[in-house]
């Protein structure tokens, strides 16, 4: 092997002057991800100073997922404000660093619309998720979604023969469901639901990309699989009777 400025060349390739450079950046600025991080944090933050440091319970009741019926009384943006909820600092850190991990990996497989497409449809399943399993349990937080990432990146890798990375990424998602189920705080409905609307919507998604379908077509595909998600949320709800609240 003969060295050079970067690895290795074979004598062939070196001496029948073959090997190639090709300039470009390096991976595409994950925009998305950052723009859903400033949405999240900016929300939690005003709650909290709104609340003269400390968290209005108030505020979380009214826009988190305090329970059925979604379909009476204007409270169907339940199903989306209760993902950009968090009840404390703590609660907005983890989900935060974990979007900030796994974000840039979906977004720069997907591209940003799809990514966020996928983002906010693992959002509605995480909702109908946890009205479905539990619906007079108060939920608030973007788990839903961020197990919807890691679902979807686990699909993305094992789809593009990374499956070590697949293996890994699984490894994460089964731990943190043996957590989910373990820690009687956590939404099992929600987790679990946002991780299959992930993995449903990231499956329709990666033969698209290989075929070279346009864009739009996700998206639609995603516009559908929302509202059959929305529709679901609301369902749920309307089979329960009244929070106390």
């Amino acid at each position: 092997m003969t060295q050079a400025s970067v690895g290795f060349h074979c004598p062939e390739c070196t001496s029948s002057g073959r090997q190639q450079v090709h300039r470009g950046p390096i991976a595409v600025d994950p925009v998305a991800t950052k723009a859903l991080l400033v949405v999240n944090v900016a929300i939690s933050l005003a709650v909290i100073v709104s609340g003269g440091g400390a968290l209005p319970t108030a505020v979380l009741i009214d826009f988190g997922l305090a329970g059925p019926p979604l379909d009476v009384n204007g409270e169907a943006y339940r199903i989306l404000t209760s993902g950009v909820l968090h009840d404390g600092l703590f609660h907005l850190g983890v989900n935060m660093y974990s979007l900030w991990i796994v974000g840039p990996l979906v977004e720069r497989a997907l591209g940003a619309s799809r990514f966020i497409a996928l983002y906010f449809a693992s959002l509605i399943a995480g909702s109908f998720g946890a009205l479905l399993v539990d619906p007079l349990s108060f939920t608030v937080g973007a788990s839903g979604a961020i197990f919807g990432l890691f679902g979807a990146a686990t699909v993305i890798a094992l789809a593009s023969g990374n499956r070590d990375i697949g293996k890994g990424l699984g490894a994460i998602v089964g731990i943190n469901l043996v957590l989910t189920f373990a820690v009687p705080v956590l939404s099992i409905g929600g987790h679990v639901g946002g991780l299959l609307g992930g993995v449903a919507l990231a499956g329709a998604f990666v033969p698209q990309i290989r075929a070279k379908r346009p864009e739009w077509e996700s998206l639609a595909v995603a516009m559908l699989l929302v509202a059959f998600l929305a529709a679901g949320a609301l369902w749920a709800g309307s089979q329960w009777p009244d929070p106390l609240f």
